[in-house]
């Protein structure tokens, strides 16, 4: 049987795949809220253990988005924080260090922000929690217990969820940040239960920000991939 490497319905995803990225400017006008019904029923088709789909999603617009990034900004100021998935720095292996610190040179650099200039890096991550101006944002908590394999499942509803905001022509950026403050975010929303594991701002881009045009690469096939016969 002939298995053509290309189809067209794989030239599609292709460029759906390699056309997402992550949008750090919006414009200020809110998606539709039948496209964004739309989009959310989507992402929901995401495969999960035994399919127990163990996503909560909470998505703010209007007053209640202009509440969280209030409070968000403030938690911030204060040195406040509440993360329901421990970080650290040292989590990442010294080749994904790299990794980070050649996006970092890169995203600052385009913002015009020295590797040095401490001040100004703060006030771009306090600028973040601003969800970078756009008009929605979406929380995604992980139900039930604390465990690295509902993480994933939830992981895997992010990246559909992210695909199907690219189809619908909506940009996006998952922002781990907002996750530092998984209590305010909770008392914001009235969310009584599940972990938070990230934010996703979600608008349209602002395609005049040079931010928005940062490129990004992706490590050889090789040094992530080995095929076994």
């Amino acid at each position: 049987m002939n298995h053509p490497a290309h189809t067209e319905l794989s030239a599609h995803a292709e460029k759906l795949i390699r056309g997402r990225r992550a949008t750090r400017a919006f414009r200020p006008e809110p998606v539709p809220e039948e496209t964004m019904r739309a989009i959310f029923s989507l992402a929901a088709a995401a495969p999960s253990n035994s399919n127990a789909q163990p996503w909560q999603v909470e998505v703010a617009s209007g007053p209640a988005r202009d509440r969280l990034a209030a409070a968000l900004r403030e938690a911030h100021a204060a040195g406040r924080t509440s993360v329901d998935f421990p970080y650290s720095d040292d989590l990442y292996s010294p080749v994904q260090q790299e990794r980070r610190a050649a996006f970092g040179g890169r995203l600052y650099g385009t913002l015009g922000i020295g590797f040095d200039d401490h001040a100004a890096r703060a006030a771009y991550d306090a600028e973040s929690l601003r969800f970078y101006g756009a008009p929605h944002v979406a929380f995604l908590f992980v139900s039930g217990e604390d465990n690295a394999r509902l993480a994933a499942d939830v992981g895997a509803y992010m990246q559909t969820l992210l695909l199907a905001m690219t189809a619908y022509g909506v940009a996006s950026c998952p922002q781990g940040l907002l996750s530092f403050h998984a209590d305010d975010v909770r008392a914001e929303l009235g969310v009584t239960t599940g972990k938070l594991l990230v934010g996703i701002s979600f608008g349209y881009a602002d395609d005049t920000a040079p931010v928005n045009h940062i490129s990004t690469g992706r490590a050889a096939l090789g040094e992530t991939t080995t095929f076994h016969d």
